[in-house]
């Protein structure tokens, strides 16, 4: 009696243990829709995010902005499972020591992603909606110099 006891709870476990890691790993499948070369032209420049997957937990980016001939921005990013919660780290060259910046998922639906981080001094929060399979607005947000402030990059698929 206590061997078969003892299989039953074992097998129950093991099959609630696999329940939770494809919850999990659900998480990430959320932001399919960023693979994909993103780009936004206007009069300041071309924005350009180009973002890959590079397995079932793990995608990433390398985000630039271009003026003439001239980056005025890079920065390489980062987008991963980590246990229940999605993570957007993006790390700019140039910034912060070159050390990434970790922001957490806040919020992620089929057609919107949503990162935090209050700590961090400008953005504090970074969105990607999807507007259509084309289509994505990307914005940053939060308090720059002690005033709010925003910027959205609507980018189509190229």
């Amino acid at each position: 009696m206590f061997q078969k006891i003892t299989l039953i709870t074992l097998i129950i476990a093991f099959v609630s243990c696999q329940k939770k890691e494809t919850v999990e790993k659900d998480k990430i499948k959320k932001a399919d829709w960023l693979i994909g070369n993103w780009e936004n032209t206007s009069a300041d420049g071309v924005l350009t995010e180009n973002w890959q997957k590079l397995n079932d937990s793990t995608f990433s980016a390398t985000s630039y902005f271009i003026k003439g001939k001239d980056t005025l921005h890079f920065e390489s990013i980062i987008l991963a499972q980590l246990a229940e919660t999605l993570t957007y780290k993006a790390t700019v060259k140039g910034q912060n020591e070159d050390k990434p910046v970790f922001f957490p998922s806040t919020s992620a639906s089929d057609k919107q992603l949503v990162f935090e981080n209050p700590k961090h001094d400008y953005p504090q929060k970074i969105t990607y909606t999807k507007s259509s399979a084309s289509t994505l607005t990307a914005e940053i947000s939060g308090n720059l110099n002690g005033k709010p402030a925003s910027e959205k990059f609507v980018m189509t698929k190229k």
